[in-house]
């Protein structure tokens, strides 16, 4: 009877710790939303970076699992990146200081497919391929790595 007593204190307590250190290991559970791209690819170029832009759709278990899984861990490591959403009526500047929606925006850059990852540079110029749908999970950051080199080289 002590042991299981013990044993239920012990997983108490670490159902506990893990309760209380979840909001800050978990805080960042998404990507910033862009809202004004000429600033934006600004902060990013000033730092010799491309801007990394997911376009990404509400309810999208792939773009969720490469948000998660592979541009997360980037940004909390400094990589600058925003997301648009598409068919989303929120509104954003472009390049020009013009209103626009993120749909329009996805739109006007033809994006067919979620998640696409888009690499910008000066002017909102593609850098770099563009990365559209999931990959395979095993190779997704070793394209990922691949299209930031190339993008690095153009900027």
């Amino acid at each position: 009877m002590a042991m299981r007593l013990d044993r239920r204190r012990l997983l108490l307590g670490v159902g506990v710790s893990l309760a209380a250190m979840a909001p800050s290991a978990f805080a960042q559970s998404s990507l910033p939303v862009a809202h004004d791209l000429a600033q934006e690819v600004g902060l990013a170029l000033r730092r010799g970076e491309p801007l990394i832009v997911l376009v990404s759709l509400d309810g999208c278990v792939y773009c969720e699992r490469v948000r998660r899984s592979n541009l997360l861990p980037r940004l909390a490591s400094g990589q600058a990146m925003v997301q648009v959403n598409l068919r989303s009526n929120e509104a954003l500047q472009d390049w020009h200081g013009r209103p626009m929606t993120h749909d329009a925006l996805a739109r006007q850059w033809r994006v067919k497919v979620t998640p696409t990852l888009l690499f910008l540079g000066s002017g909102g110029r593609e850098v770099a391929e563009r990365m559209e749908g999931a990959y395979q999970p095993d190779f997704y950051d070793a394209y990922l790595d691949d299209r930031l080199s190339r993008a690095r080289q153009r900027l």
